[in-house]
């Protein structure tokens, strides 16, 4: 299920001295729109992450998007990166329509693919001044070959592998295109459209949450997930057992044995397209209350469905249609009511 992050396969290296002599090639992406509006002084940026520090000395004008979810926050800043990765919905340019919007006019980024790692040589061909991964899963050897090609932004220290917060990921890309003012404006924004929803729905404040995928068993994300910040930024509170049940990962399957842990007081689950019916006949999840009294929502599969993506793609510009569509549904599933569908 490509909603699932899962542990990505490294791509069979490839010799440094090759990578970097794929610059002209026919791969070779059209210069982009002109940078402009960075800060006075931005430059030179130092950002550290956790194999080293990018050393950033001018405004960039060739990003490329290694991670999964950046694209965004440079479209939200005015940047249009030259080249994205995919990750689900088979976007033009892997902008889904809340950044393709931001896009305007602009020239659409070429997508690159992570299904068997970085693909290194297209990178390469891309002439990059500026490589970003925040939300990736780059390795230290990922890291010394892209660092070769150009100063790389990978996850940031204390982060785990697809994990970063969306403020934090927002901000580190305004450091490094020389917008850091603006973009924790935009971030300062959003937070307060979320303040204000846990103003609106003091009914959420400290009930047990969790988003969930029939995938494996169940899949669980855990609480430095994006999805899992969602419930919490709008008052939510996770089990208390959430992380130890799944490890350090962002998530992970736990068998029938242990769907005990199902049993919040509202439950998002993410089921594969046309498999929201399978997973209420589920005999297991049949007998839990979260199910017998309607305490739960469901997103099934569907890329061209704007909660669902923007509920998965979470970032900058989506969380605005989180918050107008999934509200209400959580309005519903915690209203005591087991009628309420």
């Amino acid at each position: 299920m490509r909603s699932i992050l899962r542990p990505l396969a490294l791509l069979v290296a490839v010799p440094l001295l090759a990578l970097t002599a794929c610059g002209g090639g026919d791969d070779q992406a059209a210069d982009p729109q002109t940078r402009t509006g960075a800060d006075a002084g931005a430059f030179p940026v130092s950002i550290k992450n956790k194999f080293g520090t990018a050393e950033i000395k001018a405004a960039p004008q060739r990003v490329v998007v290694v991670g999964l979810v950046e694209q965004d926050a440079l479209l939200a800043l005015g940047v249009t990166p030259v080249a994205t990765t995919e990750w689900f919905g088979d976007k033009p340019g892997a902008l889904f329509p809340w950044a393709k919007e931001k896009l305007g006019s602009g020239e659409v980024p070429q997508v690159l693919s992570n299904k068997d790692g970085i693909q290194f040589e297209k990178v390469a061909a891309l002439r990059p001044d500026l490589i970003i991964g925040l939300y990736a899963g780059i390795t230290a050897d990922d890291y010394k070959k892209l660092t070769a090609l150009a100063p790389t932004v990978a996850q940031l220290p204390g982060s785990p592998d697809y994990g970063v917060a969306w403020q934090d990921l927002t901000r580190t890309v305004g450091q490094a295109v020389g917008k850091a003012q603006e973009a924790d404006e935009m971030v300062k924004g959003i937070e307060a459209k979320f303040e204000q929803a846990r103003a609106d729905h003091p009914e959420f404040k400290g009930k047990t949450s969790l988003m969930a995928s029939p995938y494996e068993g169940y899949f669980i994300y855990g609480s430095q997930d994006p999805r899992s910040r969602l419930m919490t930024d709008l008052g939510f509170a996770l089990p208390a057992d959430l992380d130890k049940a799944i490890g350090d990962k962002f998530g992970a399957s736990i068998s029938a044995e242990k769907a005990d842990l199902l049993n919040q007081q509202v439950v998002v689950w993410f089921p594969e397209k046309g498999g929201t019916q399978k997973l209420k006949d589920d005999k297991v999840y049949q007998a839990l209350d979260v199910r017998k009294q309607g305490r739960d929502v469901f997103i099934e599969e569907n890329y061209d469905n704007d909660l669902y993506g923007a509920t998965t793609f979470v970032s900058i510009l989506s969380l605005p249609t989180v918050l107008d569509q999934l509200i209400p549904q959580l309005a519903k599933a915690v209203d005591g009511d087991p009628a309420t569908t």
